[in-house]
């Protein structure tokens, strides 16, 4: 029986790069490998029939199309994607709604018995996921699953890159996709995949002829652009990246594939041009693989029979004569060399071309002037954005674009870029603009701000023109300052001047007031988890100008601006007694961070504080048992704070004796666990717990068996 290869729904939008570092969830970076890449995927196909590249090709050469006919065992496309599996392949209405041009991937087992899948594919599917004309997106994917404890960090070698992913709550579980653009399907170049892996020829068996493998068949293959045709998986040291040992390997992968023998054709313009009469020239331009018979298909309409475009190089041109033109005349182009053939449609279209262009900047009109090739019917012409070409100029054009494209009614356009003519434009004079702080107050810094101002400055001025005198700071800069020394109203003005000339000057009124006494608020009372950040807030504090902030009392903590109104520091971890012990001078501190803020003003100084507490823990499901017949201790329990703290077990009804092991870490459900042989207690019946976070159990029985 086949292998298939585990086909996954791709989230369309923007182009996803590894996934975010939300809660929970596994967190994954792209390593740039050491070795230079060598290749990559370097060319898309000419666009085929159901609307998707007929190929593409890699910097090896090979060019691959895609796999949709679900009866190609080597090459299949998905059965359980299209309606009707047993009938032949028809874009839109029987077509798979995903499909590959290289789906390839490793499964294999870990050391501790998960299991890795690992894609590498090149996906063909739909924005809406139904076969919609309009809707086809290619991109490359790489996609790493395996089950992992959750922060576990993994680093991962496959052949298009290093990933370093750290598992979430749901183990490793990275996705890749570059190049979900509708249409864009040059995107795809863009992501990781490429050169295309295939079997490794100097590996038994050979590949089946025309197919980059047998996807049923695991086997060694080429293609990685850094040689590393294998996966790896490497344990790293979560905090410094270390490798603690490698946990998996396999060099062996299901590869499907199979090689383009079509090349394709694209029509990239059709034109005609006729001459009174009716008759007259169609021209076609178009592009394929070098070397292949390109036709324009026998047209009775246009009166031609089937003809040979002329080739160099990949591009392909024709001219043919054309009896008449009809409305809505459309010609076939064929690749004869492809079997089946390709055959393309395109509708025909004059050509247009613009004969004069001018816009005068002074009167804001603008000239256009235009032909078509079409001198039978000499369609209507217009310019976008304005409206149809009539011989006099379009008037109130005071900012024309950068371009000016004509259409025809007969479907051609053309663009031309544009030049003005007129009255080169001068610098205008800087608009003053200016905002105050109001009401100030007596004794404190009062900003004139003039950073609103617009246009080119090259200078400002501020003057005072009313209330009582005041020295002003830096009155030629576009922020000025003054202190107050009375209540009163204070007028000033402010000039800017630049290339343009100077503006009109702008006056502003600041209103000051009595200073008040301040009042300090250092905000509510915190509960925290200790050995995590604390944020104060004393901003909400009445009429402060300076703020000073202080312990009291409690584990000594250090702030990080103590002048700031909003500082940070650590809730310290309470400090566990040292392995082995005993610790005569070990004190069990779990106080509250008692803090000061002290606000002040001219008016004077307010103090408050503010009270850091540590969030609660207990320690529940304790048992302790000591085996005497082999001097083992085995020590359980639970926690009822989840924060990865760690727990010491001391012996005797103080924290103070000999330590029972090293300390041990809670897990993400709270549990801890301690196995350890000695010290032997002799006649010691009690052990004490404390944790890093706050927690203490004194005195409790120890089980002592043999």
């Amino acid at each position: 029986m086949k292998k298939t290869l585990a086909r996954l729904p791709v989230t369309l939008g923007v182009i996803v790069a590894v996934v975010a570092p939300l809660a929970g969830t596994a967190v994954a970076v792209a390593v740039q490998p050491t070795t230079e890449r060598s290749g990559s995927l370097v060319q898309v196909g000419p666009i085929a029939e159901h609307g998707f590249p007929a190929w593409y090709r890699d910097s090896d050469n090979n060019r691959l199309e895609l796999c949709v006919d679900p009866g190609d065992q080597l090459c299949p496309g998905p059965a359980d994607e299209m309606p009707n599996p047993d009938e032949p392949v028809s874009f839109p209405d029987n077509f798979p709604g995903e499909s590959f041009y290289q789906l390839a991937g490793a499964d294999f087992t870990l050391t501790g018995g998960s299991r890795v899948t690992l894609g590498m594919n090149v996906e063909a599917a739909f924005a809406r996921e139904d076969p919609i004309p309009g809707d086809q997106v290619v991109f490359g994917r790489v996609r790493i699953r395996f089950d992992a404890p959750q922060g576990q960090r993994f680093r991962i070698t496959h052949p298009y890159g290093i990933d370093d992913i750290v598992a979430g709550d749901k183990g490793v579980n990275m996705t890749e996709d570059i190049g979900v653009a509708p249409g864009a399907f040059g995107g795809v170049m863009s992501s990781r995949i490429g050169p295309f892996l295939k079997w490794d020829p100097a590996v038994a068996p050979a590949a089946p002829v025309g197919y980059t493998g047998d996807p049923g068949v695991n086997h060694k293959v080429i293609g990685s652009p850094y040689k590393t045709n294998f996966v790896r998986v490497e344990q790293l040291n979560p905090a410094t990246g270390a490798v603690i040992g490698e946990v998996g390997f396999t060099d062996v992968f299901s590869v499907q594939g199979r090689y383009a023998t079509n090349a394709g054709v694209d029509i990239d313009q059709a034109t005609y041009t006729t001459n009174p009469d009716g008759s007259g020239v169609v021209e076609v331009f178009a592009s394929s693989e070098p070397g292949q018979v390109i036709q324009v298909a026998t047209n009775d309409a246009l009166g031609f029979h089937t003809t040979s475009l002329r080739g160099s190089g990949g591009r392909y041109y024709g001219r043919f004569p054309a009896t008449a033109v009809p409305k809505d005349s459309k010609i076939e182009v064929v690749n004869a060399s492809d079997r089946p053939v390709t055959r393309k449609t395109r509708a025909l279209a004059d050509v247009v071309t613009i004969t004069g262009l001018a816009y005068d900047a002074d009167a804001q009109t603008l000239s256009v002037s235009a032909v078509s090739s079409d001198h039978s019917s000499n369609p209507a012409l217009s310019v976008t954005g304005f409206g149809p070409i009539t011989g006099s100029p379009f008037v109130n054009v005071a900012a024309p674009p950068a371009a000016i494209t004509v259409t025809s009614a007969a479907g051609g356009s053309a663009t031309a870029p544009l030049t003005g003519t007129g009255q080169v434009f001068l610098p205008t004079a800087p608009v003053a603009g200016a905002t105050v702080d109001s009401p100030a107050i007596v004794g404190q810094t009062v900003r004139l701000d003039g950073t609103g101002s617009a246009g080119e400055i090259a200078g400002y001025t501020w003057k005072q023109t009313g209330g009582t005198p005041v020295t002003l700071t830096n009155p030629t800069g576009s922020v000025a300052t003054f202190v107050p020394t009375e209540v009163d109203k204070y007028k000033f003005t402010l000039t800017v001047n630049g290339p343009g000339g100077t503006s009109v000057p702008v006056q502003v009124t600041v209103n000051v007031i009595a200073a008040a006494l301040p009042k300090a608020k250092p905000g509510a009372d915190q509960i925290v988890v200790r050995g995590r950040a604390v944020a104060l807030d004393g901003s909400n504090s009445n009429s402060a100008e300076s703020y000073s902030w202080r312990q009291v009392s409690g584990p000594a903590v250090k702030l990080s601006d103590p002048a700031s109104s909003k500082p940070t520091f650590t809730y310290p971890v309470q400090a566990l007694p040292a392995v082995p012990g005993p610790n005569a001078a070990y004190v069990f501190n779990n106080d509250p961070v008692v803090l000061e803020l002290t606000v002040t003003n001219p008016a004077g100084t307010d103090t408050a504080r503010v009270v850091v507490r540590p969030q609660a823990e207990t320690l529940s499901g304790l048992a302790v048992r000591y085996r005497t017949g082999n001097n083992e201790w085995r020590i359980s329990g639970t926690s009822s704070l989840l924060a990865g703290q760690r727990v010491t077990v001391v012996l005797g009804g103080t924290l103070t004796g000999r330590t029972i092991g090293a300390p041990v870490s809670v897990d993400a459900t709270g549990a801890f666990d301690l196995r350890v042989t000695g010290p032997n207690p002799g006649t010691v019946r009690t052990v004490s717990f404390v944790t890093t976070t706050g927690a203490q159990q004194l005195a409790f029985n120890v089980n002592v068996t043999n």
